[in-house]
């Protein structure tokens, strides 16, 4: 037996409303397969699951397929390396990025591409935005380093005839409150309302920036850095040593030499990755006014990464809570506490930390 219900699937970054679902008896989110395909660009076939050349065996065609023409949605992400989170109560599916995409951006240092909206709603790429060598700079609205778009509009400056890109993303929900900040700005900056660059490159806190090369090879992971010293004296973490870094890259092609990273430790835990499509979920459900339903959901993925700050930090205005008052400082204590946890390098990038 399927009822139908109005599903919302959120698939990376894509949100869809209009998929005419239906769930199971047991639970399980159940969508057409012509919506399927047109949502995820893959369609089941005899010889497996498809997208172009690619093929993914289905050992379970009933399982896939319950009923003629109808995909079961989180067994097709289980299929495709995917995270899932159904919520059922709220009518909403979340999909995650693929798991061995991150993989490979992390040990095989293959940088994943993506599509973001700009502040105006335009999509652009990563590959369109690319230059020779290319920094990549997460921050948000929430964050103080959202003053740092000038620094690195300067910077972006000074080496754009050695073939310097920097691309900015925005960890918002809304283009309106990250333009207070980009006045004067020309860089792109793109908003990831899904946080979608924080599943494809384990991304736990912001400002992280990520160097990549001609080759769309990650020459330098997650590293915190700052593109000016406005809170030096809070975060202890000064600009001028990684922006000197960069321009050597960008001029000479010396990348630091820092140690292989081990995956255990800088990949995402599945706690992390579930509390990512949580929060996901709350903030849809935020955005679509069902402010209680979506603050549940907010406050479940908090309680599983309690100190990874693009959720938990990120929950608060969507909360209606300051991020940079109280609660935040608290946060910001249990952090140092626990030994500042974060996926990537070190500022002075001489060892890999642990997240």
């Amino acid at each position: 037996m399927i009822r139908p219900v109005t599903l919302t699937v959120l698939w990376e970054s894509d949100v869809n409303d209009e998929t005419g679902g239906h769930w199971s008896d047991a639970g399980a989110p159940l969508v057409p397969a012509a919506a399927f395909t047109a949502l995820t660009g893959w369609d089941l076939r005899p010889e497996g699951l498809c997208s172009g050349e690619a093929c993914v065996p289905v050992r379970d065609r009933q399982r896939l397929e319950p009923l003629d023409g109808v995909i079961d949605l989180a067994e097709a992400a289980g299929l495709l390396d995917r995270p899932v989170v159904v919520d059922a109560a709220g009518g909403v599916v979340a999909v995650g990025a693929s798991r061995g995409e991150r993989r490979r951006a992390l040990v095989d240092r293959e940088a994943p591409g993506f599509t973001l909206p700009d502040l105006d709603g335009t999509p652009r790429t990563l590959t369109e935005l690319q230059g020779r060598t290319t920094v990549l700079v997460a921050f948000s609205s929430w964050c103080g380093c959202r003053y740092d778009l000038p620094g690195w509009q300067a910077l972006a400056d000074e080496l754009a005839d050695d073939g310097l890109s920097v691309v900015a993303v925005a960890f918002d929900q809304d283009p309106n409150d990250v333009r207070p900040f980009t006045e004067g700005v020309s860089l792109p900056v793109l908003v990831d309302s899904a946080h979608l660059l924080s599943e494809l490159y384990a991304i736990s806190n912001v400002p992280t920036v990520v160097w990549i090369d001609a080759d769309g090879k990650v020459a330098r992971p997650n590293t915190p850095a700052f593109g000016s010293d406005t809170f030096v004296d809070f975060h202890g973490v000064p600009a001028g040593p990684h922006l000197d870094n960069i321009r050597r890259w960008v001029r000479t092609g010396e990348v630091a030499e820092v140690s292989e990273p081990q995956l255990d430790d800088i990949d995402l835990s599945d706690d992390e990755v579930t509390a990512r499509l949580l929060f996901r979920i709350g903030a849809h459900l935020v955005r679509s006014g069902r402010n209680e339903e979506g603050a549940a959901r907010l406050w479940e993925a908090t309680e599983l990464a309690p100190l990874d700050f693009t959720v938990a930090r990120a929950a608060m205005p969507l909360t209606g809570r300051d991020p940079f008052g109280e609660e935040f400082l608290a946060l910001y204590d249990d952090w140092i506490a626990a030994g500042s946890p974060y996926h990537g390098l070190n500022p002075d990038a001489g060892r890999y930390r642990a997240g």
